[in-house]
């Protein structure tokens, strides 16, 4: 609600952060931000303090964190940097350079990097956007690849072999999740909008509607593969949690493709070893406004399993989308005897063996992957 709906920050909770440390410190401060904020949130944390009536002084820092679900303590432990930011002022870079000393303590001093506190703010949403737009460029690719018969996993190896590009964070998948990326692409489009850098916003805003047409992508594969009609079809779902390792479903790109085919009247069984059932309800209420008030009938249409052969067995699919390392290992002679026939694999990570799978009888559709049915010169 109120301006920049959806898209800025709301930073109420810094504010009152900052007039809860001015009212009960007693001696001069130096205040650390942590969490990712627009650019220049700093300003107004320092204004709050600086209106204390005890003649208190207080030097304001900026020190995003860089730390990775399911890796944080060792993102920590050993960074690839540590970024701090501060007043240019003496007192200013006397503050910064306390906070250097206390992360000399194990992190080298070439790793870390002391900045102006703007270009500090500025760096952790660049730095989320840039992440995120290798995964939009690359799933743009795995789309004309899957219309041209390349193959998505050789162009990223050569595309990544060039030491300009790097590997890393160029897999195709359905998309990405999770509370950061989103959240601070939009956050970042609308610094750009705010400050009149209409074509900078756009720019950026691309990242997130080329994320949204892969998931939407997936899903109408699906149903065009499968005769163009899911309703009444057992699928199973093989992941639900944004990535591996962790249970969060924070704008999950399993949910979207889970809400898409419930609404063709599909019958969706989930496995997801870390997922809660009430988890996923409420992030799929919270975020696409679905549960069983709004439209009855979903809980019914949607059963979570206790393991990945009970969400197979008479499946007419199984779809792939969270990379957890135990799908690669599953039976799946298993569970192509259990399904029902032509069985459909579907493969949102791309970490399946599809040749083997094929083999076996699968029909199998792989995010960037020619099909050996549409092409016959692979």
């Amino acid at each position: 609600m109120g301006i920049g709906a959806g898209r800025a920050a709301n930073v109420k909770n810094c504010e009152l952060c900052a007039r809860k440390i001015a009212d009960v410190s007693d001696s001069d401060k130096i205040v650390v931000e942590k969490s990712t904020v627009p650019v220049r949130t700093a300003q107004a944390v320092r204004r709050v303090l600086e209106c204390n009536e005890k003649g208190l002084k207080f030097q304001v820092l900026s020190n995003p964190e860089f730390l990775a679900e399911g890796t944080a303590i060792p993102d920590l432990m050993k960074p690839d940097r540590v970024l701090i930011g501060g007043v240019q002022s003496p007192e200013g870079i006397k503050a910064a350079a306390t906070l250097v000393s206390v992360y000399a303590n194990w992190v080298p001093k070439e790793q870390i990097l002391t900045t102006n506190l703007w270009s500090s703010e500025l760096s952790k949403l660049v730095a989320n956007a840039f992440l995120a737009q290798r995964v939009s460029s690359i799933n743009s690719i795995s789309a004309l690849c899957e219309s041209t018969g390349a193959n998505v996993s050789e162009i990223t190896r050569a595309v990544g072999m060039d030491a300009r590009i790097g590997k890393r964070f160029l897999n195709s998948s359905i998309g990405f999740g999770g509370s950061c990326f989103q959240k601070d692409i939009l956050n970042l489009v609308y610094l750009c909008e705010t400050y009149g850098l209409n074509e900078c916003a756009e720019y950026w805003n691309q990242v997130i509607v080329m994320n949204n047409y892969q998931k939407k992508r997936f899903s109408e594969k699906m149903v065009s593969s499968m005769f163009n009609t899911v309703t009444g079809k057992k699928i199973a779902i093989l992941g639900y949690a944004f990535k591996k390792d962790t249970g969060d479903v924070r704008e999950t790109p399993s949910m979207f493709v889970v809400r898409d085919l419930v609404m063709e009247q599909a019958k969706i069984h989930v496995y997801d070893p870390q997922v809660s059932r009430e988890d996923m309800w409420g992030e799929m209420n919270y975020t696409c406004n679905l549960s069983e008030t709004s439209h009855p009938g979903l809980e019914a249409a949607v059963t979570t399993s206790t393991d990945a052969y009970a969400a197979c067995d008479g499946a007419h699919a199984l779809a792939v989308l969270t990379e957890w390392d135990e799908f690669k290992d599953l039976d799946f002679e298993r569970i192509y005897k259990n399904m029902a026939k032509p069985a459909f694999v579907f493969d949102g990570r791309n970490i399946l063996d599809h040749d083997g799978l094929r083999k076996m009888g699968f029909e199998v559709h792989a995010i960037g992957k020619p099909d050996p049915n549409k092409f016959s010169d692979l």
